[in-house]
């Protein structure tokens, strides 16, 4: 800092002044002092200013696994609204999906020193007296239960699926069929509730629920006794992956889709459009979660009062050729 101060002919403070992007400095001394730092490759040190305001401009981010599609863009999602607020993220995966992974976890995050944690796990554990969550430490939950007293943020799931269900029946099936998700995940859970109201509410039948997870070799399974079934004519798959295995168990059994065989999935990933035939699905914006989540947190962080309830990012039904009225008996 004094070299640039040297370098450009002003004083100490106002190198840390231009630095701190205060703007009680003229342009003209902005713009020397900022040649200088650049000639001289001057870079402000964060555990410095750490030192100096208590704030590591860091946010801790706990998550299970990086393997989902929905994971990888919440974390991309989280990853560009912290940089746009000038913060880096610590990422920190659990080992298990557990009461104590996520207490590890927490702990090793407070080592890491962070301003704040966002914890992004589809799982019941958040509801359970195996996890307190620790007070003083800004904290948001993302994608899992509402329960908790501290900020949640979360794609609006059962909305989803009671748009990809009412779709299907407003085309004239009877039914709706269900290839559901992991039976510890709560997103998956709310989804195949909401199937399952929505069938309820329209006084259809409520045909028994094909299990499953979220890959493509999940839908697949379940997709080779859907083809072999003529009486199943719609089906909502718990997300694009598993509703491409469907549709792949289709064409090989010879079942045509649309013509003979409805499908919608959830998530709308890049590639569902370019799925044979392209996938009607139901559109949720991760970018969108990840601004609430970080600007949620950032608000406890400068000490705003927030909401504790689950705050819902809306979605959408994107249609398109895989979905179409049933055949003519």
């Amino acid at each position: 800092m004094a070299a640039v101060a040297d370098a450009a002919g002003v004083s100490m403070q106002t190198v840390s002044r231009v630095a701190r992007g205060f703007d009680n400095v003229s342009p003209d001394t902005r713009d020397r002092v900022q040649r200088a730092m650049d000639d001289l490759g001057y870079r402000p040190n964060r555990a410095a200013r750490a030192l100096r305001s208590g704030r590591f401009r860091t946010i801790g981010v706990i998550m299970f696994t990086l393997a989902s599609f929905g994971n990888m863009r919440t974390l991309e999602a989280i990853s560009a609204a912290a940089a746009a607020a000038d913060f880096t993220i610590t990422l920190l995966p659990m080992a298990s999906r557990t009461g104590e992974g996520v207490r590890t976890a927490l702990s090793r995050l407070h080592e890491q020193a962070v301003d704040g944690v966002v914890i992004v796990i589809e799982s019941h554990i958040i509801d359970t007296a195996e996890v307190v969550l620790p007070s003083g430490v800004p904290l948001v939950v993302v994608d899992s239960t509402g329960t908790t007293d501290r900020p949640s943020i979360d794609i609006d799931q059962a909305e989803g699926a009671r748009l990809a269900t009412q779709h299907l029946l407003d085309l004239g099936h009877e039914t709706v069929w269900h290839v559901a998700g992991p039976s510890a995940s709560y997103s998956a859970e709310r989804r195949l509730s909401a199937w399952r109201e929505t069938l309820e509410r329209a006084g259809r039948a409520v045909p028994p629920v094909f299990p499953g997870g979220w890959s493509t070799a999940d839908g697949h399974r379940a997709g080779l006794e859907i083809a072999a079934r003529p009486e199943i004519t719609a089906v909502f798959a718990v997300n694009d992956q598993t509703a491409l295995g469907v549709l792949r168990a289709a064409h090989e059994a010879g079942r045509a889709v649309p013509e003979s065989l409805s499908v919608v999935g959830f998530d709308d990933f890049p590639e569902s459009e370019s799925f044979w035939p392209p996938l009607t699905t139901v559109h949720q914006s991760f970018d969108e979660v990840g601004r609430r989540a970080v600007a949620t947190l950032l608000a406890q962080i400068e000490g705003t009062a927030v909401r504790t309830s689950t705050d819902l990012v809306p979605v959408s039904l994107v249609e398109r050729a895989s979905t179409a009225p049933p055949p003519r008996a």
